[in-house]
């Protein structure tokens, strides 16, 4: 009995401590539930703010360790190694080198002869095609001046064994000989055009299409010349192609180019040959490009240029314009420019062109004299320029919309008005107080795209360092302020501006960039992990 009664005993307070447990854990779990719920409507509330700072923490790479992510062996992140050690002011600025400058003359327009363009015919009106209505044929774009128009193309038919071209990369150069300026337009490459051998299609297959159906005149760029001027009104009179090979030759040609990146990257990266790059696990490790500048040889720049694991078409046509004026810049630097009659038929065994060599020559005094200041670059913007559309097949492409589209061209035609040249005047001195290295560089060259006239000046002060970014106005203008564009290509507000008006100043206006510093607006997401 003795027994029975402390066996019961036993089992009670095993009960006890049973149910005791059974209702913590409960309680511990409804706790973690009411809390995860906090959170979640905490992290609702803040939605923009907690994008900007994921943003922040993964851009600037701030939480990644840079000897951890190295290119050993099992690491599953790869970041990309700086190999500027030691740049000035001086690196930002496009001023030209005293030798690549020489004293010739523009070409007079009269100079300039240009080949002659086939006008295609109109589809029959109303006709549709791809299950898309075909648009009407484009006006042409006005033009005040005498233009010479080059289409950079940028192929893939390494990566492919289907034996068809497509030009992912189509960049309009369009040089003013009688201004002596010069414009770029990236043009993306799912644009779902009429393309005139009868059919709908992406512009990036017109091209392909040339080659493949022999077309007269001109085969390819026969074609895809026809196709730009009936979607968009504007006459491209010569091309240069490349291939990735070509294109990393170019590069590597001139010894690296430096690249102010103002958007953080990761993409895959190949770190393995043969056998191990079948295996994503063994040839493959993710890249981390962190906001900075860097000097990229011809792989790296080619990596630049492709990625699109985090971004768009758009993005990477603006990349793609910032690496053909890297090149110039460095070309120039190196006095190549003057040396291009020497090194045309070295250039001629890598770029594929119908540039003719006495054409070259005359158009070398422009090119020679043409400064990056004096280049305006224009791209597609999602949605305002494009629309989404989806073929019967399924194919997710885009639509020009026709009113935005043709101001783009003519804005591609028209040179720099007096106004806008007045705005590149001012100066804008670019300090670093950020903590990270080279962000003045960074933010002195995205002024520049902008046209802005902006140097870059380095760190601060020892040790002194900003938590927000602050724009100081010496001018304090009512009217013609450059306070508006600079608060737009910065991605600043109004509350980081400091007004101090001086008569005395050595610049017109002080960027001085805190660790809050992201300029990063071109649609590019902020990266996982």
């Amino acid at each position: 009995m003795r027994l029975l009664s402390r066996w019961l005993s036993c089992a009670s307070t095993l009960i006890l401590a049973v149910t005791g447990l059974m209702l913590a854990l409960a309680f511990v779990w409804t706790a973690s539930q009411i809390v995860s719920v906090n959170d979640l409507d905490r992290s609702l509330a803040a939605t923009t703010e907690a994008r900007r700072e994921a943003y922040r923490a993964t851009a600037t790479a701030l939480n990644i360790d840079r000897e951890r992510t190295s290119l050993r062996a099992g690491a599953s992140i790869v970041l990309l190694q700086q190999k500027v050690e030691s740049p000035t002011a001086e690196m930002s600025t496009d001023e030209p080198d005293e030798a690549a400058t020489l004293p010739a003359q523009t070409p007079s327009p009269e100079d300039i002869s240009l080949p002659k363009l086939l006008v295609p015919r109109n589809p029959p009106e109303g006709k549709w095609l791809s299950g898309t209505p075909v648009p009407s044929r484009a006006p042409e774009t006005f033009r005040a001046h005498r233009l010479v128009n080059v289409l950079l193309l940028g192929s893939d038919e390494q990566l492919n064994d289907d034996n068809f071209i497509r030009t992912d990369t189509m960049i309009v150069v369009s040089l003013n000989v009688e201004t002596g300026s010069a414009s770029m337009l990236s043009l993306p490459r799912d644009l779902f055009v009429y393309i005139p051998h009868g059919r709908m299609g992406r512009l990036n297959t017109a091209y392909g299409l040339g080659e493949n159906l022999n077309w007269d005149p001109g085969r390819g760029f026969g074609l895809l010349r026809q196709t730009i001027f009936y979607n968009f009104g504007i006459n491209v009179h010569y091309y240069a192609r490349v291939d990735f090979s070509g294109f990393e030759a170019i590069i590597n040609r001139l010894g690296g180019v430096d690249i102010a990146v103002d958007c953080a990257y990761r993409d895959y990266y190949p770190v393995g040959t043969g056998e191990e790059r079948k295996s994503a696990s063994n040839g493959y490790r993710l890249r981390t490009l962190p906001v900075g500048y860097y000097t990229f040889d011809g792989f790296d720049a080619l990596w630049y240029a492709r990625t699109r694991r985090y971004t768009d078409d758009f993005d990477r046509g603006r990349r793609h314009q910032l690496l053909i004026r890297a090149i110039w810049r460095k070309a120039r630097s190196l006095g190549l420019a003057t040396s291009l009659p020497q090194l045309w038929p070295e250039l001629i065994e890598i770029v594929d062109t119908d540039i003719p060599f006495e054409q070259m020559l005359r158009l070398l005094p422009l090119l020679i004299n043409l400064d990056l200041g004096d280049v305006q670059n224009y791209t597609f913007r999602k949605i305002y320029h494009t629309r989404n559309w989806r073929t019967p097949d399924g194919l997710l492409v885009l639509l020009p919309n026709r009113k935005e589209v043709a101001e783009l061209m003519q804005a591609l035609y028209t040179p720099p008005s007096r106004y806008q040249a007045a705005l590149a005047g001012p100066s804008i001195a670019v300090y670093n107080a950020s903590g990270e290295e080279n962000w003045d560089i960074v933010a002195s060259e995205r002024l520049r795209w902008g046209g802005y006239n902006a140097v870059a000046l380095g760190q601060l002060g020892e040790g002194e360092y900003y938590p927000s970014n602050q724009l100081v106005d010496h001018v304090a203008a009512e009217k013609g302020s450059l306070v508006p564009g600079i608060l737009r290509a910065l991605n600043m507000s109004k509350e980081q501006v400091k007004r101090e008006v001086s008569a005395d100043r050595e610049y017109d206006y002080v960027v001085i960039l805190g660790r809050d510093y992201e300029s990063c607006t071109f649609g590019v997401l902020p990266l996982d992990g």
